[in-house]
């Protein structure tokens, strides 16, 4: 059974390059064109399940995807507390205690007011394990962080957190299979039918 992740379209804050996991930004015109692009590999696919983030960002992106499903708490992007809204320049320059300690331990400190990487990990693994049972395949409308906790997931460690990048509109694909977890496409323009 195939899970594909599609990260949603740009924001505004993407653009400007702020962290902004839990505001509730909106798509911006390239994040909307973004998406439009991405729904084309999605025609003619079947999903058993549709499941999606429940900030306007991801539920934007997959009603330009014509696909409807349940949100999911799990799927929210990292809260990053007293970062949330500004560049890592900025938190460097407000914060510079704090910007220091996450820099230094990047997947435990939780940064104040908000959460470290292993918490937003073990969130995205336990999304992962509820899929166990699934048949048919699943599409997740969620963020960069979120699809990158489900790819550490194959390895049982928030520590490839840094390996990947992901980027807005682009599909990646795990597989479960007889009790193995596989990747299979990372970032991928279109789905080439993998399903």
């Amino acid at each position: 059974m195939d899970i594909v992740f599609v990260r949603h379209g740009k924001t505004e804050m993407n653009e400007k390059k702020k962290l902004g996991g839990i505001t509730d930004s909106p798509l911006s015109l390239a994040g909307t064109e973004e998406a439009k692009a991405a729904r084309q590999s999605l025609v003619g696919i079947e999903f058993g399940r549709v499941y999606m983030s429940p900030l306007k960002r991801a539920v934007q992106t997959a009603e330009i995807f014509k696909v409807s499903g349940e949100t999911d708490e799990r799927l929210r992007e990292m809260n990053f507390g007293i970062f949330e809204g500004l560049s890592y320049e900025e938190a460097l320059q407000m914060y510079p205690k704090e910007a220091k300690s996450w820099a230094e331990d990047l997947i435990n400190y939780r940064i104040p007011g908000g959460e470290s990487l292993k918490d937003v990990y073990e969130r995205a693994a336990a999304f992962m394990d509820s899929l166990l049972e699934e048949k048919d395949p699943v599409l997740v409308v969620t963020h960069a962080g979120i699809i990158n906790c489900a790819l550490c997931s194959i390895f049982g460690d928030p520590g490839y957190y840094y390996r990947f990048s992901t980027a807005h509109c682009r599909f990646t694909t795990i597989s479960l299979e007889s009790g193995f977890r596989y990747i299979k496409a990372v970032n991928a323009a279109e789905l080439y039918k993998l399903l």
